[in-house]
Protein backbone atom coordinates (compact mmCIF):
# COMPACT_ATOMS: atom_id res chain seq x y z
CA UNK A 1 0.00 0.00 0.00
CA UNK A 2 1.19 3.40 -1.47
CA UNK A 3 0.62 6.56 0.95
CA UNK A 4 0.08 10.32 0.00
CA UNK A 5 -0.26 13.45 1.44
CA UNK A 6 -3.66 15.19 2.15
CA UNK A 7 -3.12 18.06 0.08
CA UNK A 8 -0.80 20.15 1.98
CA UNK A 9 -1.63 18.87 5.41
CA UNK A 10 0.77 16.75 7.16
CA UNK A 11 -1.80 13.91 7.04
CA UNK A 12 -0.94 10.61 4.95
CA UNK A 13 -3.69 8.33 3.80
CA UNK A 14 -3.56 5.13 1.75
CA UNK A 15 -3.53 6.62 -1.87
CA UNK A 16 -6.93 3.85 -2.04
CA UNK A 17 -9.65 4.02 0.66
CA UNK A 18 -12.75 2.61 0.85
CA UNK A 19 -16.43 3.75 1.20
CA UNK A 20 -19.93 3.04 2.61
CA UNK A 21 -22.49 4.64 0.04
CA UNK A 22 -25.39 2.57 -0.30
CA UNK A 23 -23.35 -0.17 0.82
CA UNK A 24 -23.06 -0.67 4.77
CA UNK A 25 -26.14 0.06 6.18
CA UNK A 26 -27.66 -0.66 2.64
CA UNK A 27 -27.16 -3.57 0.24
CA UNK A 28 -24.99 -5.43 1.35
CA UNK A 29 -25.52 -7.58 4.42
CA UNK A 30 -23.76 -6.56 7.15
CA UNK A 31 -21.55 -9.83 7.19
CA UNK A 32 -19.82 -8.60 4.16
CA UNK A 33 -19.82 -5.23 4.60
CA UNK A 34 -18.10 -5.98 8.31
CA UNK A 35 -15.54 -8.22 6.42
CA UNK A 36 -15.03 -5.64 3.49
CA UNK A 37 -13.53 -3.28 6.21
CA UNK A 38 -11.51 -5.51 7.71
CA UNK A 39 -10.00 -7.17 4.25
CA UNK A 40 -9.01 -3.21 3.57
CA UNK A 41 -7.43 -2.72 7.00
CA UNK A 42 -5.44 -6.13 6.69
CA UNK A 43 -4.07 -4.92 3.56
CA UNK A 44 -3.09 -1.58 4.01
CA UNK A 45 -6.11 0.52 3.98
CA UNK A 46 -5.86 3.51 6.67
CA UNK A 47 -8.81 5.94 4.76
CA UNK A 48 -12.67 4.91 5.51
CA UNK A 49 -15.09 7.50 4.57
CA UNK A 50 -18.88 7.53 5.74
CA UNK A 51 -21.73 10.20 5.44
CA UNK A 52 -24.82 10.99 8.16
CA UNK A 53 -26.97 10.55 5.18
CA UNK A 54 -25.88 7.12 4.34
CA UNK A 55 -28.67 5.05 4.87
CA UNK A 56 -29.62 7.31 7.51
CA UNK A 57 -27.21 6.85 9.80
CA UNK A 58 -26.60 3.33 9.29
CA UNK A 59 -23.35 3.10 7.62
CA UNK A 60 -22.04 4.84 9.97
CA UNK A 61 -22.62 2.52 12.56
CA UNK A 62 -21.53 -0.07 10.56
CA UNK A 63 -18.11 1.51 9.57
CA UNK A 64 -17.86 2.62 13.47
CA UNK A 65 -18.93 -0.52 14.82
CA UNK A 66 -16.14 -2.47 13.17
CA UNK A 67 -13.41 0.38 13.24
CA UNK A 68 -12.98 -0.20 16.88
CA UNK A 69 -11.56 -3.57 16.55
CA UNK A 70 -8.93 -1.87 15.55
CA UNK A 71 -6.61 1.15 17.13
CA UNK A 72 -7.80 4.64 16.61
CA UNK A 73 -4.70 6.07 15.81
CA UNK A 74 -3.68 3.57 13.29
CA UNK A 75 -6.78 4.95 11.14
CA UNK A 76 -8.18 8.03 9.04
CA UNK A 77 -12.25 8.52 9.51
CA UNK A 78 -13.90 11.26 7.80
CA UNK A 79 -17.56 11.41 7.46
CA UNK A 80 -20.09 14.58 6.42
CA UNK A 81 -22.66 17.08 6.89
CA UNK A 82 -25.42 18.70 4.19
CA UNK A 83 -27.90 16.46 3.33
CA UNK A 84 -31.31 15.74 4.78
CA UNK A 85 -31.65 13.90 8.60
CA UNK A 86 -35.14 14.61 9.55
CA UNK A 87 -38.38 16.89 8.62
CA UNK A 88 -37.80 19.97 10.15
CA UNK A 89 -36.76 23.20 8.65
CA UNK A 90 -32.79 23.10 10.18
CA UNK A 91 -32.35 19.45 9.66
CA UNK A 92 -30.25 20.05 6.65
CA UNK A 93 -27.72 22.55 5.45
CA UNK A 94 -24.43 23.90 6.88
CA UNK A 95 -26.16 26.02 9.26
CA UNK A 96 -23.81 26.11 12.60
CA UNK A 97 -26.83 24.68 14.31
CA UNK A 98 -27.52 22.01 11.92
CA UNK A 99 -23.31 21.11 11.64
CA UNK A 100 -22.96 21.08 15.30
CA UNK A 101 -25.76 18.87 15.94
CA UNK A 102 -25.01 16.47 13.06
CA UNK A 103 -21.42 16.48 14.11
CA UNK A 104 -22.24 14.89 17.45
CA UNK A 105 -24.86 12.57 16.02
CA UNK A 106 -22.09 11.43 13.81
CA UNK A 107 -19.83 11.19 16.58
CA UNK A 108 -22.26 9.00 18.57
CA UNK A 109 -23.54 6.92 15.86
CA UNK A 110 -19.38 6.41 15.04
CA UNK A 111 -18.60 5.52 18.67
CA UNK A 112 -15.33 7.93 18.53
CA UNK A 113 -14.73 11.10 19.52
CA UNK A 114 -13.44 12.53 16.98
CA UNK A 115 -13.44 12.22 12.85
CA UNK A 116 -10.23 12.73 10.45
CA UNK A 117 -11.79 14.72 8.17
CA UNK A 118 -15.63 16.43 8.59
CA UNK A 119 -16.61 17.33 4.56
CA UNK A 120 -19.69 19.79 3.91
CA UNK A 121 -21.22 17.72 1.08
CA UNK A 122 -22.39 19.76 -0.79
CA UNK A 123 -22.10 23.64 -0.74
CA UNK A 124 -25.25 25.81 0.51
CA UNK A 125 -26.33 28.88 -1.19
CA UNK A 126 -28.91 29.48 2.09
CA UNK A 127 -25.51 29.62 4.89
CA UNK A 128 -22.78 32.74 4.55
CA UNK A 129 -19.69 30.77 4.01
CA UNK A 130 -18.30 32.84 7.18
CA UNK A 131 -21.24 30.68 9.21
CA UNK A 132 -19.98 27.57 7.84
CA UNK A 133 -15.86 28.05 8.10
CA UNK A 134 -16.70 29.49 11.87
CA UNK A 135 -18.48 26.85 13.17
CA UNK A 136 -16.13 23.99 11.76
CA UNK A 137 -13.66 25.97 13.04
CA UNK A 138 -15.29 25.87 16.83
CA UNK A 139 -15.11 21.96 15.58
CA UNK A 140 -11.41 22.08 15.03
CA UNK A 141 -10.72 23.86 18.14
CA UNK A 142 -12.76 21.42 20.51
CA UNK A 143 -10.78 18.57 19.19
CA UNK A 144 -14.06 16.47 17.50
CA UNK A 145 -12.74 17.14 13.85
CA UNK A 146 -8.89 17.55 13.01
CA UNK A 147 -9.26 18.15 9.21
CA UNK A 148 -11.93 20.42 6.78
CA UNK A 149 -13.28 19.11 3.59
CA UNK A 150 -15.63 19.85 0.85
CA UNK A 151 -17.47 18.04 -1.64
CA UNK A 152 -18.66 18.64 -4.85
CA UNK A 153 -17.81 22.04 -4.72
CA UNK A 154 -17.01 24.43 -7.57
CA UNK A 155 -13.26 26.05 -7.72
CA UNK A 156 -14.92 29.39 -7.46
CA UNK A 157 -16.82 28.40 -3.92
CA UNK A 158 -13.62 26.79 -2.69
CA UNK A 159 -11.71 30.02 -3.34
CA UNK A 160 -14.20 32.19 -1.16
CA UNK A 161 -13.89 30.06 1.00
CA UNK A 162 -10.64 30.18 1.03
CA UNK A 163 -10.42 33.68 0.93
CA UNK A 164 -12.77 33.76 4.02
CA UNK A 165 -10.45 31.35 6.02
CA UNK A 166 -7.59 33.72 5.68
CA UNK A 167 -9.47 36.62 6.63
CA UNK A 168 -11.14 35.55 9.65
CA UNK A 169 -7.71 33.54 10.74
CA UNK A 170 -10.52 30.25 10.83
CA UNK A 171 -9.26 26.64 9.98
CA UNK A 172 -8.61 26.32 5.72
CA UNK A 173 -10.05 23.05 3.54
CA UNK A 174 -7.48 20.83 2.73
CA UNK A 175 -9.29 18.54 1.00
CA UNK A 176 -12.40 18.21 -1.49
CA UNK A 177 -14.18 15.15 -2.65
CA UNK A 178 -15.47 15.54 -6.66
CA UNK A 179 -16.40 13.07 -9.27
CA UNK A 180 -13.68 11.86 -11.15
CA UNK A 181 -12.82 8.70 -13.41
CA UNK A 182 -12.26 8.20 -17.33
CA UNK A 183 -15.81 8.88 -18.53
CA UNK A 184 -16.25 11.77 -15.80
CA UNK A 185 -13.57 14.25 -16.13
CA UNK A 186 -14.65 17.78 -14.98
CA UNK A 187 -12.37 18.66 -12.19
CA UNK A 188 -9.30 18.54 -14.78
CA UNK A 189 -10.10 21.78 -16.06
CA UNK A 190 -10.05 23.90 -12.64
CA UNK A 191 -10.57 21.91 -9.91
CA UNK A 192 -6.98 20.13 -9.99
CA UNK A 193 -5.43 23.23 -10.82
CA UNK A 194 -6.61 25.06 -7.70
CA UNK A 195 -5.48 22.39 -5.44
CA UNK A 196 -2.07 22.30 -6.61
CA UNK A 197 -2.20 25.98 -6.37
CA UNK A 198 -3.81 26.14 -2.95
CA UNK A 199 -2.83 22.93 -1.39
CA UNK A 200 -6.55 21.00 -1.03
CA UNK A 201 -5.85 17.22 -2.14
CA UNK A 202 -8.66 15.40 -4.30
CA UNK A 203 -10.27 12.45 -2.36
CA UNK A 204 -11.85 10.72 -6.05
CA UNK A 205 -15.09 9.07 -5.47
CA UNK A 206 -16.75 6.96 -8.45
CA UNK A 207 -13.67 6.47 -9.92
CA UNK A 208 -14.44 3.18 -11.27
CA UNK A 209 -17.77 4.71 -12.19
CA UNK A 210 -19.82 2.80 -10.03
CA UNK A 211 -18.49 -0.55 -11.62
CA UNK A 212 -19.19 0.33 -15.41
CA UNK A 213 -15.10 0.50 -15.50
CA UNK A 214 -14.90 -3.10 -14.10
CA UNK A 215 -15.99 -4.44 -17.13
CA UNK A 216 -18.83 -6.34 -15.38
CA UNK A 217 -21.22 -5.12 -18.10
CA UNK A 218 -21.37 -6.63 -20.85
CA UNK A 219 -24.35 -4.67 -22.19
CA UNK A 220 -27.17 -2.43 -21.06
CA UNK A 221 -29.63 -5.24 -20.59
CA UNK A 222 -27.20 -7.93 -19.38
CA UNK A 223 -26.67 -6.40 -16.21
CA UNK A 224 -25.79 -8.81 -13.25
CA UNK A 225 -27.79 -9.83 -10.26
CA UNK A 226 -27.43 -7.68 -7.14
CA UNK A 227 -24.93 -5.36 -8.79
CA UNK A 228 -25.35 -1.31 -8.64
CA UNK A 229 -27.18 -1.31 -12.10
CA UNK A 230 -29.62 -3.64 -10.86
CA UNK A 231 -30.67 -1.99 -7.99
CA UNK A 232 -30.33 1.94 -9.47
CA UNK A 233 -30.86 0.85 -13.00
CA UNK A 234 -28.64 1.27 -16.50
CA UNK A 235 -30.09 4.98 -17.02
CA UNK A 236 -28.55 6.15 -13.63
CA UNK A 237 -25.48 4.45 -13.96
CA UNK A 238 -24.83 5.98 -17.50
CA UNK A 239 -24.16 2.29 -18.86
CA UNK A 240 -23.88 2.65 -22.84
CA UNK A 241 -23.54 0.80 -25.45
CA UNK A 242 -20.75 3.61 -26.37
CA UNK A 243 -18.93 3.18 -22.70
CA UNK A 244 -19.21 -0.51 -22.91
CA UNK A 245 -17.21 -0.56 -25.91
CA UNK A 246 -14.42 1.70 -24.32
CA UNK A 247 -14.24 -0.43 -21.60
CA UNK A 248 -13.39 -3.67 -23.61
CA UNK A 249 -11.18 -1.47 -25.09
CA UNK A 250 -9.42 -0.98 -22.24
CA UNK A 251 -9.81 -4.34 -21.18
CA UNK A 252 -7.21 -5.30 -23.85
CA UNK A 253 -4.93 -2.92 -22.47
CA UNK A 254 -5.36 -4.62 -19.15
CA UNK A 255 -4.47 -7.73 -20.26
CA UNK A 256 -1.46 -7.01 -21.82
CA UNK A 257 -0.12 -5.13 -18.66
CA UNK A 258 -1.82 -8.37 -16.84
CA UNK A 259 -4.10 -6.36 -14.61
CA UNK A 260 -7.81 -5.82 -14.48
CA UNK A 261 -9.31 -3.35 -16.28
CA UNK A 262 -10.61 -1.71 -12.88
CA UNK A 263 -7.10 -1.60 -11.42
CA UNK A 264 -5.74 -0.16 -14.93
CA UNK A 265 -8.83 2.61 -14.52
CA UNK A 266 -7.37 3.42 -10.89
CA UNK A 267 -4.00 3.70 -11.64
CA UNK A 268 -5.07 6.07 -14.63
CA UNK A 269 -6.69 8.34 -11.63
CA UNK A 270 -3.54 8.21 -9.14
CA UNK A 271 -1.28 9.05 -12.18
CA UNK A 272 -2.63 12.99 -11.11
CA UNK A 273 -0.07 13.71 -8.29
CA UNK A 274 -3.22 16.13 -6.58
CA UNK A 275 -5.40 12.73 -5.91
CA UNK A 276 -4.56 11.88 -2.62
CA UNK A 277 -6.41 8.95 -2.65
CA UNK A 278 -9.23 6.90 -5.08
CA UNK A 279 -12.63 6.29 -2.94
CA UNK A 280 -14.18 2.75 -4.15
CA UNK A 281 -17.09 0.69 -2.69
CA UNK A 282 -17.48 -2.33 -2.23
CA UNK A 283 -19.81 -5.32 -1.40
CA UNK A 284 -17.51 -8.39 -1.00
CA UNK A 285 -13.83 -8.65 0.59
CA UNK A 286 -12.77 -10.25 -2.60
CA UNK A 287 -13.42 -6.90 -4.93
CA UNK A 288 -11.43 -5.28 -1.94
CA UNK A 289 -8.50 -7.02 -2.61
CA UNK A 290 -8.86 -6.24 -6.31
CA UNK A 291 -8.85 -2.66 -5.92
CA UNK A 292 -6.74 -2.30 -3.30
CA UNK A 293 -3.93 -4.26 -5.67
CA UNK A 294 -4.52 -1.29 -8.06
CA UNK A 295 -2.10 1.02 -5.53
CA UNK A 296 1.26 1.14 -6.90
CA UNK A 297 0.68 0.42 -10.31
CA UNK A 298 2.22 2.71 -12.64
CA UNK A 299 1.20 3.27 -16.24
CA UNK A 300 4.32 4.32 -18.53
CA UNK A 301 3.60 7.43 -21.05
CA UNK A 302 2.52 4.82 -24.18
CA UNK A 303 -0.23 3.31 -22.05
CA UNK A 304 -1.32 6.79 -20.93
CA UNK A 305 -1.46 7.64 -25.15
CA UNK A 306 -2.92 4.72 -25.94
CA UNK A 307 -5.86 5.01 -22.72
CA UNK A 308 -6.84 8.50 -24.15
CA UNK A 309 -6.93 7.47 -27.39
CA UNK A 310 -9.82 4.65 -26.49
CA UNK A 311 -11.49 7.71 -24.40
CA UNK A 312 -11.57 9.97 -27.42
CA UNK A 313 -13.37 7.87 -29.38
Amino acid sequence: MEFRRLGSSGLKVSDISLGSWLTYGGYVERENAVKSIQTAYGMGVNFFDTANVYEQGAAEMVVGETLRGFPRESYVLATKVFGKMGDGPNDQGLSRKHIMEQCHASLKRLGTDYVDIYYCHRFHTETPVEETLRALDDLVRQGKVLYVGVSMWTAAQMEEALAVADRYLLDRIVVNQPLYNMFERGIEDEIIPLGEKKGIGQVVYSPLAQGVLTGKYASREDVPENSRASKLGSDRLKISEERISQVQALGHIADELGISVGQLALAWILRQGNVSSALVGASRPEQVEENVNASGIKLSSDTLTAIEDILKK
